[in-house]
């Protein structure tokens, strides 16, 4: 600081120092004269500077302990923990549907070989976890590696002899020789093996004929793996089995049992064994576990896509849908009879509806013309949804729906062989509250039933459900065979005298019905309205839209979608029936 001195010039003693110069100057603004101001800057503290040396202490710092829990597997071990919980899934959902339906022993071997396929045709598929984790926590050397290494080990010692041997070097102690070699051998060590890697990752290369690689755990890409390989994948692999046997099963079936807790398929960590259930992290817990059964477009892509990748890659052929009882089976659920059946597969044929899993699958269409298509709008829907629509196209052609009667004008009218329009609707609507009250139907996650109108049967089955669905199958079979083996006791359920449900006990009234009458009104198939499923605001006669929900429940669709896929049908029917007119052939049998 500048002394405390008076300026010379005004005699001011407020002194400060500038700080882009460095001069002192007074308040007044006058330079003080005679000031120096030096600045060292020293690049080596001297020999008389204070220095404090830290005392390293003999105790060793206590390491921080990892909250982190050791049983639980991450990486590549929780995936292949995840596919082999999946397969351990899959075994018991086969056993429950050969336990269920009856079915034969080659059912579950078709489920194993496609499984294998499944795995083969994953982008990524399961990674060898018990060699990878070997290498990753253990010293492991393969056979390969060992017999590399014993040259080596044989060369070095040879040139450490020969070292020992030769008294020619001077000056050159054995401990730094044997120090510079190891430090050559660890070299070289880290040289031939990282040459190793490039060489087998080229062989690889030219061995794997364009497969996928599996990448490290830290450069490979952050994917939603059981997004669309889930356990949902399970019951679309099962579908395909089902196909491959030409069973006539809905996915509706197979969602029915998921929901009755019969096929496991929700909580399966009930169906797991605690060895694995431990090591599995929360997040693979909640890929396991799906909140809901899939939907049937859902089961219907997944499957669609395993059975189109099985012909692709390995020419494996999936059969078509064995439609003449699943078509039957469509019109029994309508209330329908044989002729309803005929006139529902001819639509079918005139609609050329593909019966196989994937458009692809299928044969082309008959291309008369070079503009011609191969395949049809809609053809990648559920096959039952395309049948029960066709059979829909028939009831519309028969009795409108519209508010207008139809009538058939001869007698050799097909018409004339099915119900009239009020007999028909009353059975419909028997059909339609007694499939309501079925228990698949009020158990199902999208019932809105209260369980206060539920009468004294159907509230002891929902509580069976219940345990069913909360507790494992060993707790509530141990408590139970205990008493019905020392204490049985008659059932106190009443059951219905006849057996029958509410669709079978219409078999009579049905077969009392008599053919229609003919009157004044328009003829069948002469004319009906087309609704158009993009018009929010339309409102459907109650007919019409009694009969799109009850078929909407009965193949597990929404109504929106059975009005698209009937309207596409409806207007590929007018364009055929137009150029059939055109080209003056209407006599032609179909």
């Amino acid at each position: 600081m500048a002394p405390r001195r008076k300026c010379t010039v005004c005699g001011s003693q407020q002194w400060h120092k500038e700080p882009a110069t460095g001069l002192v100057v007074c308040s007044e603004g006058h330079v003080l004269q005679n000031y120096l101001n030096e600045t060292h800057e020293t690049q080596e503290p001297g020999p008389h500077q204070l220095r404090k040396r830290a005392l390293k202490s003999a105790r060793e710092r206590r390491q921080r302990a990892s909250k982190a829990n050791p049983e639980l597997y991450y990486g590549a071990r929780a995936r292949y923990l995840c596919f082999q919980c999946l397969q351990l899934l899959l075994r018991k959902q086969v056993a429950a549907l050969i336990r269920l339906w009856e079915l034969p022993s080659e059912f579950e071997i078709i489920c194993r070989d496609l499984w294998a396929l499944y795995l083969s045709l994953l982008p990524s598929p399961p990674p060898p976890e018990p060699l990878l984790h070997k290498q990753e926590t253990q010293d492991y050397v393969s056979d390969n590696d060992s017999k590399a290494k014993k040259p080596e080990r044989g060369s070095s010692r040879a040139g450490d002899e020969g070292k020992k041997v030769s008294p020619d070097q001077p000056g050159t102690s054995s401990s730094d020789s044997d120090g510079d070699d190891l430090e050559d051998d660890s070299e070289m060590d880290e040289m031939l093996r990282a040459l190793s890697e490039s060489s087998s990752s080229d062989d690889d290369k030219d061995d794997g004929h364009g497969q996928p690689r599996l990448q490290p755990e830290g450069r490979e890409r952050t994917r939603n793996t059981f997004s669309r390989n889930g356990p949902a994948s399970n019951i679309a692999l099962l579908m395909v089995a089902c196909w491959t046997l030409r069973l006539p099963v809905m996915y509706l079936d197979l969602i029915r049992l998921i929901e009755s807790y019969d096929l496991p398929y929700l909580e399966p960590l009930c169906h797991l064994p605690n060895g694995m259930v431990r090591h599995l992290t929360k997040h693979s817990v909640q890929a396991l576990s799906p909140a809901h059964a899939p939907t049937t477009l859902l089961l219907h892509s997944l499957s669609a896509r395993l059975a189109r990748k099985l012909k692709g890659s390995f020419k494996i052929h999936t059969p078509e849908l064995n439609a003449a009882p699943m078509l039957w089976r469509l019109v029994r659920a309508v209330g329908g009879t044989p002729v309803l059946y005929n006139l529902g597969k001819t639509v079918a044929h005139v609609l050329s509806l593909p019966l196989a899993l994937h458009h692809s699958l299928a044969p082309d269409l008959e291309q008369v013309k070079d503009d011609d298509p191969d395949s049809h709008k809609y053809d990648d829907v559920p096959p039952e949804l395309g049948l029960l629509v066709a059979v829909i196209i028939v009831l519309k052609m028969v009795y409108g729906f519209d508010g207008r009667p139809r009538v058939p004008r001869n007698g050799i009218d097909p018409a004339c062989a099915l119900p009239r329009m009020d007999d028909f609707l009353m059975i419909f609507k028997d059909m339609n509250v007694a499939f309501g009250k079925s228990k698949q139907v009020l158990f199902s996650a999208s019932s809105e039933m209260s369980i206060l109108d539920l009468d004294d049967q159907m509230l002891d089955e929902y509580v069976e459900l219940c345990q069913k669905g909360l507790l494992r199958r060993e707790m509530i079979h141990s408590d139970r065979r205990r008493l019905e083996e020392f204490f049985p006791l008659e059932s106190v359920r009443d059951v219905d005298g006849n057996g029958e449900t509410g669709v079978d006990r219409l078999k009579s009234d049905q077969r009392a019905l008599t053919a229609g009458v003919v009157g004044e009104g328009r003829e069948t198939g002469e004319a009906y309205p087309i609704y158009r499923s993009r018009d929010v605001l339309g409102a459907l006669p109650e007919e019409i839209e009694m009969v799109i929900s009850y078929g909407a429940r009965l193949v597990g669709v929404d109504e929106e979608m059975i009005l698209k896929v009937s309207e596409g049908y409806e207007r590929r029917l007018w364009n055929w029936w137009s150029h059939i007119r055109r080209e003056g052939i209407e006599d032609r049998p179909i």
